[in-house]
């Protein structure tokens, strides 16, 4: 037994497996045809403990930490989800953390009732799955570079305690059904010290879906370009005062993880899919699994996947022990991202025909599995960023 595999984790493992296949995988078609998950998975998820799964239960989360989330994702996918379900369904992870690190300043400074306004109107209801919650940063023209961002938030002449905001976002996770957008925002002056987090309700007047995006993959998780014109938002929802990109920098190494486990997990569930069509599929009268080209192709898989599943399970222990993981989380997620490349493309390739069906679900993985190499940042930045981290 490992810190994986304890009593508590393995009823985990059987609780997400179970719920994905009660709530999930018969329904996951309809839902990338949409281009969207119906709010009541939400709901759902809150009501098992899945939504809250790696949140304090002081603000309403299960208590768990980042072993249990990738736990989460690895069930998931094992079960028959998908990495844009994955997205949509706990976009929460990287919106409610800024949230929850304010509410918790505001305690230490015993501000209660500042304190209590987040908890009340912007974390308890995510944990519970009662709201939606996402992430806005990137730019229509800014990409990667978070220290260039435009959108301004000003304070109100008339008003001190309103902010109003104008300018756009895009390529936002969820934002078509998001009940409140944690956005990056200038307060402040040029480059990455004037940069702060600002919560956006969406029903805020002036708050507009500009444009619904249409993806290659993740098809179901509803991804939008947003604008602002004139958003007035109360003060107290300004995450800290210029401290935005320190509080982004902070909790990418989170994401970053995620994304690796999202990576091999992927990948494990299409080795999976490929081991079990070449025991059944037939060719010239032998099972496909006889030809050696097609088990070396299969030992290859699984090397790789162990790889990146034992390194990046191994910086997720050292997160949750608390210790500084940025450079490794780095590397785990180029290493899955490097994996889940290679997996899905054989898994197409022994597939055949089959695996470039639309019916097929190693073809959706494959479409799905391009993202992880862009989001979260793109490979090339995330190798420059190692790079300096190391001293090269």
């Amino acid at each position: 037994m490992d810190e994986f595999t304890t009593p508590e984790r393995t009823a985990l493992a059987e609780t997400v497996r179970e719920f994905t296949q009660r709530h999930i995988t018969a329904e996951l078609p309809q839902w990338e045809a949409e281009g969207r998950i119906p709010v009541k998975l939400h709901r759902l998820a809150g009501e098992a403990g899945l939504a809250g799964l790696s949140y304090p239960e002081a603000v309403g989360g299960s208590g768990g930490d980042l072993v249990d989330t990738t736990i989460m994702i690895e069930e998931m996918l094992g079960a028959g989800a998908s990495g844009g379900l994955i997205a949509g369904l706990f976009t929460q992870g990287i919106a409610t953390p800024h949230v929850i690190d304010e509410a918790q300043r505001r305690r230490d400074r015993g501000e209660t009732q500042a304190a209590d306004y987040l908890e009340d109107n912007y974390i308890r209801p995510v944990m519970a799955g009662d709201m939606i919650a996402s992430l806005g940063v990137t730019e229509p023209d800014g990409g990667s570079d978070v220290s260039g961002l435009r959108t301004r938030a000003q304070s109100d002449p008339e008003d001190p305690d309103t902010l109003i905001v104008n300018g756009a976002k895009t390529f936002i996770t969820s934002a078509i059904r998001a009940d409140y957008v944690t956005t990056a925002v200038r307060t402040g002056g040029p480059g990455a010290a004037g940069v702060s987090l600002l919560v956006i309700p969406t029903a805020a007047p002036g708050f507009t879906v500009a444009r619904e995006l249409d993806k290659m993959g993740w098809r179901c998780s509803d991804t939008a370009e947003l604008a602002f014109v004139d958003v007035r938002v109360p003060r107290l929802n300004l995450l800290g005062a210029e401290q935005g990109f320190a509080s982004l920098a902070r909790h990418f190494a989170v994401e970053r993880l995620t994304l690796a486990v999202t990576g091999y997990a992927t990948a494990q569930r299409c080795l999976d899919l490929t081991i079990e069509y070449a025991r059944n599929r037939e060719t010239f009268g032998k099972p496909l699994i006889s030809r050696q080209v097609i088990r070396h192709d299969l030992v290859e898989m699984h090397r790789q996947i162990d790889v990146a599943r034992t390194y990046t399970r191994d910086v997720v222990l050292a997160h949750a022990r608390g210790e500084e993981v940025m450079t490794r989380a780095l590397i785990a997620k180029q290493t899955a991202v490097d994996t889940c490349s290679y997996v899905v493309d054989r898994a197409v390739q022994i597939h055949g025909g089959a695996g470039y069906m639309k019916d097929s679900e190693v073809e959706r993985h494959y479409r799905d599995s391009r993202i992880l190499g862009i989001g979260g940042g793109a490979n090339e930045v995330m190798t420059d960023l190692a790079s300096k981290l190391l001293g090269y």
